[in-house]
């Protein structure tokens, strides 16, 4: 086909020009996100008193410690773990070539909580309480994230071993996490079953996805993750371009495929392990959103990655904070939300054909 002088240039600027706004407006809608989710609450805080004391300037004591020892913490938590969950979502459907891949459809979710709670009941890296506010205290987390990152990596490599069967199809591999999921599951109730009374409640209370339990020293370790995971997912965005049109015409382009998908899984796991590890489990984040960036602006990874970023974290803050004032005072687990919210939208995917 012939193109006038430019012609392809133009189109490739507005194709490019269509994807970079829609990852603008999902920022700037973030930021707006961030400041209503920080100003709402059982006590609220007006707007500018918000800027004014995320800017060091707040004249109000009891404001500024609302949003930053409370708050601040938890809106944070809230993105960083969505935008990991669902960055590491799109990375796993993509090397797997599978469109259920997440990290909650394929075991490994669960597979970090087991490890966390490993961590936190038998190494004693958890300090138990009787308190809602703090069921689990996680006294040392790099133990507890390389733990939970220890289970973890069991399941990827068992799915990325499924996956390299010649006559592995995506419902196989989909069972395989099923039943992965299952075993952890079955291994975090043994836990509990020898657990006194406040462990137990700290346990169930624990695997509860719940962004409100991280505080500072928990969001430093899950942020330097998730930046890190996604930086190199970014970096890497035409090998999962390549593997996405298939072996072997990845191969015929100088992708080493078996590299790529065994990286991309070890890194995504990493991510869910570092926030499982903390938060509980969160479902359906890493497995929607990607699907729903997908049908907005398309497959290419160089896009995909950090647009998925920034509606997982955006879907999983708007989850938090009516999470907190659908049943206020009372604090809802964003888990619950999360679910009750992602399953429809699933659905509704899978019955229009589009998953």
């Amino acid at each position: 086909m012939h193109f006038a002088k430019g012609t392809r240039n133009q189109a490739y600027s507005r194709y490019i020009g269509r994807k970079t706004t829609f990852i603008f407006i999902g920022l700037l809608m973030l930021i707006l996100v961030i400041l209503y989710s920080i100003s709402t609450g059982a006590a609220r805080i007006p707007l500018s008193d918000v800027i004014r004391a995320l800017a060091g300037i707040g004249e109000s004591k009891r404001f500024n410690l609302i949003v930053w020892q409370i708050r601040l913490p938890q809106v944070l938590a809230a993105v960083v773990a969505g935008a990991g969950l669902s960055v590491g979502g799109a990375v796993m459907q993509s090397v797997l070539r599978n469109p259920l891949g997440s990290p909650f459809t394929l075991g490994i979710s669960h597979a970090a909580a087991f490890g966390a709670a490993f961590s936190v009941m038998i190494l004693g890296s958890g300090t138990m309480a009787g308190t809602q506010a703090g069921a689990v205290t996680i006294s040392n987390p790099y133990v507890t994230t390389g733990t939970a990152f220890l289970f973890s990596m069991m399941t990827s490599f068992f799915i990325v071993a499924v996956a390299r069967m010649r006559s592995a199809k995506p419902e196989t591999m989909i069972l395989a996490g099923v039943a992965l999921g299952a075993l952890f599951t079955a291994g975090t109730m043994f836990l509990q079953f020898f657990a006194d009374d406040v462990q137990l409640a700290a346990m169930v209370f624990w695997t509860f996805g719940d962004v409100a339990r991280a505080g500072w020293k928990e969001l430093a370790v899950m942020a330097g993750v998730t930046i890190a995971a996604t930086i190199y997912f970014i970096f890497n965005a035409w090998d999962y371009n390549a593997v996405d049109a298939g072996d072997e015409t990845a191969r015929g382009l100088g992708v080493r495929v078996e590299r790529v998908r065994l990286t991309g899984m070890l890194v995504a796991s990493l991510v869910t392990a570092a926030t499982v590890s903390f938060l509980g489990i969160i479902g359906f984040v890493g497995l929607v959103c990607p699907h729903m960036v997908r049908r907005l602006i398309g497959a290419d990874n160089r896009f995909l990655l950090p647009a998925s970023a920034v509606l997982g974290a955006v879907l999983l803050l708007v989850s938090d904070t009516a999470a907190r004032l659908i049943l206020a005072p009372h604090l809802l687990p964003v888990s619950i939300l999360t679910a009750f919210m992602g399953a429809p939208v699933f659905m509704i995917l899978v019955v229009k054909g589009r998953i």
